[in-house]
């Protein structure tokens, strides 16, 4: 057997083995993912006993969003011991209230085919949120269903429950925002009202949005991020981002970055966001395995990649930037590799997901 031969063959046998190891772990399964979500929930509520936690632990926003320093708060508070459990996917109710739930959960697992005239990539809400809005520390949906409504920084105003679905599926879609009371964001309330039944109104639940983070030992840095990234995530996203599809156009993973991507509007194209996602859930499977230094670095490199342009162009990258992006945060606006990053023009005319795939 040829040199080439023998690398083909074992790199598909290690492709084949941690394939095997995460659907044993049940990670590929979206439509059932409960076992997965409660035994990293256990583990994390014996981790947290005697721990301190920050007193501003979690985002304010489903998608991340927060301002940076409540991802970066130092501990000041006794940890919460016992994180909210969503109830069992087998005890939703029947009847038509019991429909809507679970049309709200279809559209939540498989997004592009559920509501493909409002999204304009192959993302999907568990792209984001995982085990179906379910785990604690993934942005989960019942902790923010009690959250809002909440006065957001980035709007400006007091944002509603479906104000903010309505933001999920302009920037992280990128795509269009479905008209409030439309009958799919009421099913994605729904859904988000039944997982949140028993939780407190309490817009710092534990669980919510994602661990804070300390900041870098060393400044985050964009070679020893794609080595993170070569080492721990091109496996499944890609060398080049684009994440893995099946034939029929499933984001088995999403892409994170170019075209197919969220766009720079999103919570998720805030350093900071990626770096605290990232930590507390990649690689699938193996949350918690790479070190603080390695999100960050990871988490700047991934958001150093061209992706579809802010919905909120001003007509220039500068005054963009200037108006939205005058962060730390965020690379929107910045040179790398000879290239001013969202120096794309307008954004491009809405398409549903059918006609746009790359």
């Amino acid at each position: 057997m040829k040199a080439g031969q023998i690398q083909l063959a074992v790199g598909a046998l290690v492709v084949l083995t941690i394939g095997i190891g995460l659907h044993v772990a049940g990670v590929f399964d979206y439509f059932s993912m409960q076992a997965y979500s409660d035994r990293w929930t256990a583990k994390r509520e014996s981790a947290q006993q005697g721990a301190d936690m920050s007193s501003a632990e979690t985002s304010k926003d489903l998608a991340g969003d927060p301002p940076r320093a409540e991802l970066t708060a130092a501990p000041t508070q006794p940890a919460k011991v016992g994180l909210f459990r969503p109830p069992l996917e087998s005890d939703m109710p029947t009847g038509e209230f019991g429909d809507v739930i679970r049309r709200g959960r279809e559209i939540f697992v498989d997004t592009p085919r559920a509501m493909p005239a409002y999204v304009g990539n192959s993302l999907r809400c568990v792209s984001c949120h995982l085990d179906a809005g379910r785990l604690a520390d993934s942005s989960p949906l019942w902790a923010a269903f009690v959250s809002y409504p909440a006065y957001r920084s980035k709007t400006k105003s007091v944002t509603t429950f479906q104000q903010r679905l309505q933001g999920c599926f302009e920037y992280s879609m990128n795509g269009r925002a479905p008209l409030l009371g439309a009958p799919e964001l009421v099913a994605l309330e729904s859904y988000a009202y039944w997982l949140a039944s028993g939780a407190p109104l309490d817009p710092k639940i534990a669980g919510r949005g994602y661990p804070p983070l300390a900041p870098p030992a060393q400044q985050a840095d964009f070679v020893r991020g794609e080595k993170v990234y070569t080492d721990n995530c091109a496996l499944c996203h890609g060398a080049d981002g684009v994440g893995q599809r099946t034939q029929s156009g499933y984001a088995v993973f999403p892409a994170l970055w170019g075209s197919d991507s969220f766009n720079w509007g999103a919570g998720m194209g805030r350093i900071s966001n990626a770096a605290a996602f990232v930590k507390a859930n990649m690689p699938l499977g193996l949350p918690g395995t790479l070190t603080e230094q390695e999100a960050w670095d990871v988490a700047l490199y991934m958001n150093s990649h061209e992706r579809p342009q802010d919905p909120r162009y001003t007509g220039s990258v500068q005054g963009t930037q200037r108006d939205f992006h005058t962060t730390e945060d965020s690379m929107y606006g910045r040179e790398v590799a000879g290239k001013m990053l969202g120096d794309t023009g307008p954004p491009k005319p809405f398409k549903p997901l059918k006609t746009s795939r790359p």
